[in-house]
């Protein structure tokens, strides 16, 4: 038996069939306390308030046609925003330019600007101080990381 997780990610990958959400793919979805379902969504070229808004009333017209949480729910659709790990190689290539702090599976933290993604390989480049006497000495380091080494990878703000 399909659970609704299951049955949700179905429906989206229906509509991400079409020509407007085909960029489009799913982070997460989480059924939560009080029948609440989060709907995590992404987008190659980012996903917007209008795009959410759709999958949002797209997937309401099925939740309260086939019952599937009932009378009541909340539904939330959303991008995962900032705030949450990047999970998917697809995430990455629109925040190259950006401060990353990746941890690897040995538990090594790298944090710096990500530069490329290649061959599933992401190369930080970061500031390195250093004294030498009474020079501090500043030096450019590079660092690739294969994604399939990623434990955790967080978009850094600054502002």
């Amino acid at each position: 038996m399909e659970t609704v997780e299951q049955k949700i990610e179905k429906l989206l990958l229906e509509k991400f069939a079409e020509t407007d959400f085909a960029d489009c793919f799913v982070i997460e979805i989480k059924l939560g306390k009080s029948n609440k379902l989060e709907v995590f969504v992404d987008a190659d070229n980012g996903i917007d308030f209008r795009r959410c808004q759709q999958l949002s009333r797209y997937l309401e017209a099925t939740l309260d046609a086939e019952k599937w949480l009932g009378e009541s729910y909340i539904l939330e659709v959303s991008s995962p925003g900032l705030s949450r790990p990047l999970k998917f190689l697809r995430q990455y290539p629109k925040h190259i330019g950006r401060e990353l702090e990746i941890t690897t599976q040995d538990g090594t933290t790298t944090e710096g600007e990500f530069v490329s993604l290649e061959n599933e390989v992401i190369r930080l480049q970061f500031e390195e101080k250093r004294k030498e006497g009474k020079k501090n000495i500043k030096e450019i380091k590079v660092v690739d990381i294969p994604f399939s080494e990623v434990k955790k990878a967080m978009v850094k703000i600054s502002f």
